[in-house]
């Protein structure tokens, strides 16, 4: 087992940037892929970025490329979403997510393919 947890969403302006954590304990946290996703009102569960367990390679959303960045420190258990230039459709819950299954590619993308998931935290950007 693998507990997530999130930190680090807030209530911010359009243009403005936030990051946040994914603290996780439970099992060797270098042995799993690390996944964001997002869920808005409404709206089904969306990937946004995920790391590899060595942190060499990394993936993005096409609605994300260029703004966040997706990182992990293995010596603290930790992966991290680095938002800039926030924008108001970015507003959703959300969520990190891990599994140590071998992963390639647009599998990476699958909400189906992650094992543990945290409750998530909120982001709300105002325009």
């Amino acid at each position: 087992q693998v507990q997530l947890v999130e930190s680090g969403g807030g209530y911010v302006q359009a243009g403005d940037s936030l990051r946040l954590s994914c603290a996780a304990s439970g099992r060797t946290f270098s042995n799993y892929n690390v996944g964001w996703f997002r869920q808005a009102p409404g709206k089904e569960r969306e990937f946004v970025a995920a790391i590899k367990p060595s942190g060499g390679t990394t993936y993005y959303a096409d609605s994300v490329k260029g703004r966040f960045t997706i990182s992990r420190d293995n010596a603290k258990n930790t992966g991290f979403l680095q938002m800039n230039s926030l924008k108001p459709e970015d507003t959703a819950v959300y969520s990190c997510a891990a599994t140590s299954v071998y992963l390639s590619g647009s599998y990476y993308y699958r909400t189906g393919m992650y094992e543990y998931w945290g409750r998530g935290t909120q982001v709300t950007v105002s325009s």
